[in-house]
């Protein structure tokens, strides 16, 4: 099988690395737009038109099974646009407000994301059908997915810093009853450590990389194979990043003139 996986940066690492546990011989070409990173503060036409472009270029050079958008943010705002204009089946990534809300005893949980996520009417929604018992509070994390870039390139993250992005949602009322958190933000899982040490040791929390890889393998496993000999995997950035650690032996930049 082959998948292509969307993020702006590293936070897709995971669900590519989830795709590899469910199906160790799978194709994966990565699509990161990080000239474009990060995606949390851009308003959403800026967000659709960028994701279309960097997908039209992307797909110019393969023909994936299914394509992941393994971005909250991009799939809030630019999932059906997506699926409206390429004839190729695109999974998303929403936070997993649903375990969070099957898990918490308290009946208040948290989610956790980007400026943009927050604010989206999608997550209204997504609280509305998944977690309509619960109190759910909600915090935009302006710094969060840069920090968990700089983890994943080896430079030092203090838990200062961490702590300072979570004061927002730890000030709000009710905060002290969370007991379980939603990462609507694939890039948060690279700095778990730091955010289970904010937070008291009963808080659950739920990282969407497996169940976006799981629903990604089903989707793949429903449709015809593009290939019968999928390629060798591929990194494809929209500008120039250290890809030291990233595991592809094959790199290209795609739109180069496409700017922040």
């Amino acid at each position: 099988m082959h998948f292509l996986v969307f993020d702006t940066g590293i936070g897709g690492m995971g669900v590519a690395s989830a795709l590899r546990q469910l199906h160790p011989t799978c194709a994966i070409t990565y699509v990161m737009d990080n000239a474009g990173f990060p995606y949390g503060n851009r308003q959403p036409h800026d967000i659709i038109a960028r994701v279309a472009a960097v997908m039209r270029a992307a797909l110019a050079t393969c023909a994936p099974d299914v394509a992941v958008i393994a971005c909250n943010t991009a799939t809030t705002f630019a999932l059906e646009t997506l699926r409206q204009n390429f004839n190729v089946p695109f999974t998303g990534c929403v936070p997993p407000l649903k375990p969070a809300a099957a898990a918490t005893q308290s009946w208040v949980i948290a989610v956790l994301a980007t400026p943009a996520t927050i604010n989206g009417a999608y997550l209204a929604a997504l609280a509305s059908t998944h977690a309509p018992a619960c109190r759910v509070l909600r915090h935009g994390a302006a710094n969060l997915a840069q920090l968990a870039e700089h983890r994943f390139a080896g430079r030092h993250v203090t838990q200062a810093a961490v702590n300072a992005e979570l004061a927002g949602l730890l000030a709000q009322p009710g905060a002290e009853a969370i007991d379980a958190v939603a990462l609507g933000c694939t890039h948060y899982a690279w700095l778990l450590p730091e955010l289970k040490a904010a937070m008291p040791a009963h808080v659950a929390w739920f990282d969407p990389a497996m169940p976006v890889a799981q629903q990604a393998l089903r989707v793949a496993r429903a449709q015809p194979r593009q290939t019968d000999t999928p390629p060798a995997d591929l990194l494809l950035t929209t500008g120039h990043c250290d890809t030291a650690g990233l595991g592809f032996a094959r790199t290209r930049i795609i739109i180069p003139c496409l700017n922040a």
